[in-house]
């Protein structure tokens, strides 16, 4: 018998199945195997179909099924982990009204500014936990103030995953964790924010029904099966938003453990039941997957990086090499610090832990006499790694006290030189692990039915290695130094 997990991004959609006896993973398929398209109709905006979401997801379904030889029958729950604060909008009869305005989508930016001055920002903070910003409720505010006709229209809203537990249920619910994201929950008050609904004047009719993370939240409907090629009554045992799920994959649930990802961009997800906001204009703050209502209150403060992996893509685009292993070989053979030469990987937008800056990459110090392409890859890492470790000081100044970190083994956490600057910086192992949020959001269908521990059986075999800090940091903090003394610079011109 099987699990099912869904991992909806922006970019492609990912099915997993594993075993739901051991846990261990059997197959996943992307879908599409290019990216999927996305709408851009003016200039910071960004838009996907949520119809073309289901249609990947029901095609990833046959794909995988037919690879394992799997029968509908043998697959007995759905866990599904989706892209962020994303906005769904549907009418009395369950349509879309309009594109999903995805996480991304820079359109509610002032909106949200506006909200957390007229509420107060000292509510907000210990209320809300964050500023309401460019999340779920301010783009549901630009629909109401641009799109009226479509407003009036809306029988509910809902995120990402939401709307995928819908397509296969014909139930339409959410979870606390969801709501936290899209800023609709009350933390002080355990409650759906009135603070919010009341602002922005939007009906409370309009918010999902919710449920529990973990548990039968809704069973495959008979269209659900016809079009998923699911066994109708299979149950939806799991949602979560793909940073929360990533946490979970890596089996990081408590207070002190640390979740982080380096792909395109950068995350440090921390687990804390500190509710602390010292740090809420650097750091978001939301639901963990565990969180309970009046019971466990572990919130995932969330750190994030934009200019991470994709400022090591473009060298690869742009220099003379042809992998990523090359560009490590050859960085391996410069010393720590690059001989001086200094990267600022800030190149892809905005960095809101920067105070929402904009300050680009710059590549600092350049000798055209001693520098060579070997030394541009090592200042590349070691300047995407010095990012996360001036991240992780935003995180300890907001109460964050890390007792382990967890990666997966994918992206820049396979480099060496990557995953030893941070460990020997912050003095903290890092462990990597094998395994990916779809894989997670499979596994986690196990939480229901068997708890925690069983859910923790199934990572005994994913452990791949552990970076251990270095003893001997003196040149590592040197070299950070001075790169941070660049960054400072640069933020206070």
């Amino acid at each position: 018998m099987y699990y099912l997990g869904i991992d909806l991004g922006s970019s492609s959609i990912k099915v997993a199945l594993v075993d739901s006896s051991k846990g261990k993973s059997v197959g996943v398929v992307q879908q599409p195997e290019e990216e999927m398209s996305m709408h851009a109709a003016q200039k910071g905006w960004a838009e996907q179909k949520p119809e073309d979401w289901w249609f990947h997801v029901c095609e990833g379904i046959r794909r995988i099924k037919k690879n394992h030889n799997v029968s509908k029958k043998d697959i007995i729950g759905i866990g599904i982990s989706y892209q962020m604060h994303g906005l769904v909008v549907l009418d009395k009869k369950g349509k879309p009204l309009r594109k999903s305005i995805i996480w991304c989508d820079s359109r509610a930016v002032e909106i949200g500014n506006q909200t957390y001055e007229a509420i107060g920002t000292e509510k907000c903070d210990t209320h809300l936990l964050n500023s309401p910003a460019n999340f779920t409720a301010s783009k549901l505010r630009w629909v109401q103030d641009n799109e009226r006709e479509i407003y009036d229209r809306i029988a509910k809203f809902m995120l990402p995953g939401d709307y995928l537990a819908y397509r296969f249920s014909n139930e339409i619910n959410t979870t606390i964790s969801g709501l936290s994201e899209g800023i609709f929950w009350d933390f002080k008050l355990d409650e759906i924010s009135k603070d919010i609904l009341d602002y922005h004047n939007f009906s409370q009719a309009l918010v999902p029904e919710i449920v529990e993370t973990f548990g039968v939240q809704s069973k495959v409907s008979a269209k659900g099966a016809e079009e998923s090629g699911l066994l109708e009554g299979t149950p939806i045992m799991y949602r979560a938003g793909d940073q929360p799920n990533n946490a979970l994959s890596l089996n990081v649930f408590h207070p002190g453990e640390v979740a982080a990802t380096g792909g395109t961009s950068g995350v440090v997800y921390a687990v804390t039941d500190n509710l602390s906001v010292k740090e809420s204009s650097r750091v978001n703050n939301f639901a963990h997957v565990n969180y309970s209502k009046g019971k466990t209150k572990n919130i995932g403060k969330l750190l994030c990086i934009n200019g991470a992996g994709i400022q090591y893509r473009w060298l690869l685009n742009n220099l003379a090499v042809s992998s990523y292993e090359e560009m490590n070989n050859l960085a391996a053979g410069v010393e720590v610090g690059s001989d001086g030469l200094c990267i600022v990987p800030f190149g892809n937008g905005a960095e809101r832990m920067l105070m929402n800056q904009d300050v680009g990459t710059r590549i600092l110090n350049l000798d055209l006499n001693r520098h060579t392409k070997a030394h541009m890859c090592r200042a590349a890492l070691e300047g995407i790694a010095f990012s996360f470790v001036y991240g992780m000081e935003i995180m300890k100044s907001d109460g964050i006290d890390p007792k382990v970190i967890k990666a997966g083994n994918d992206n820049l956490f396979r480099s060496d030189i990557f995953s030893n600057t941070i460990a020997t910086l912050i003095q903290q192992e890092i462990e990597i692990y094998n395994t990916t949020g779809a894989i997670g959001a499979a596994r986690a269908c196990a939480i229901a039915e068997q708890g925690y521990d069983g859910f923790s059986a199934f990572m005994r075999n994913d452990h791949v290695m552990t970076y251990m800090p270095f003893e001997d940091r003196e040149s590592y903090q040197t070299a950070y130094h001075n790169w941070k003394k660049e960054l400072e610079l640069i933020i206070k011109k």
